[in-house]
C-alpha cells in the first residue's frame, strides 16, 4: 500500500470504532512512546549475537511492535492534517544541512560533536 492508503485505512479502522474521541495529539504521542519502548524492551541487556537471535525468534513479535509505532505515526498525522512525505523531505533537507557527507561519513557523533 502507499502512504496515503495506509493512512486512510487506518482513519476508517478507527472511525468504524469511534476511536476519534480518544486520538488527541497528547494521547496519540503517548501511543508513539509506549509502543517504541515495547519495540526497545525486546533488546534490553542483549549483546549482539543475542539481538541477532531475538531478530529470529521474535520477528513476528517485533514487527507487530513496529507496526503498532506506525499506526500510531500514521495516525498522529492524519488527525492532525500533518503530510509526512512533506515532513520527512523537509526534515531531510535540514540533517542534511547539519549533516555534511564530507564531515560525517562514518562518524556517528552528533553535529555539534565533530
Amino acid at each position: 500500500m502507499e502512504l496515503h492508503e495506509l493512512i486512510e485505512y487506518i482513519k476508517v479502522f478507527c472511525e468504524d470504532r469511534d476511536w476519534d474521541q480518544y486520538h488527541n495529539p497528547k494521547d496519540l504521542a503517548i501511543g508513539i512512546s509506549t509502543e517504541a519502548a515495547e519495540l526497545l524492551d525486546l533488546f534490553r541487556f542483549k549483546n549482539g549475537e543475542e539481538i541477532q537471535e531475538t531478530m529470529i525468534s521474535k520477528k513476528e513479535h517485533i514487527e507487530d511492535e513496529l507496526a503498532d509505532v506506525l499506526f500510531f505515526v500514521l495516525r498522529f498525522a492524519q488527525t492532525n492534517s500533518i503530510d509526512l512525505s512533506k515532513a520527512l523531505t523537509h526534515k531531510m533537507e535540514k540533517n542534511a544541512l547539519k549533516y555534511p557527507v564530507d564531515k560525517v561519513k562514518g562518524n556517528n557523533k552528533k553535529y555539534n560533536e565533530y
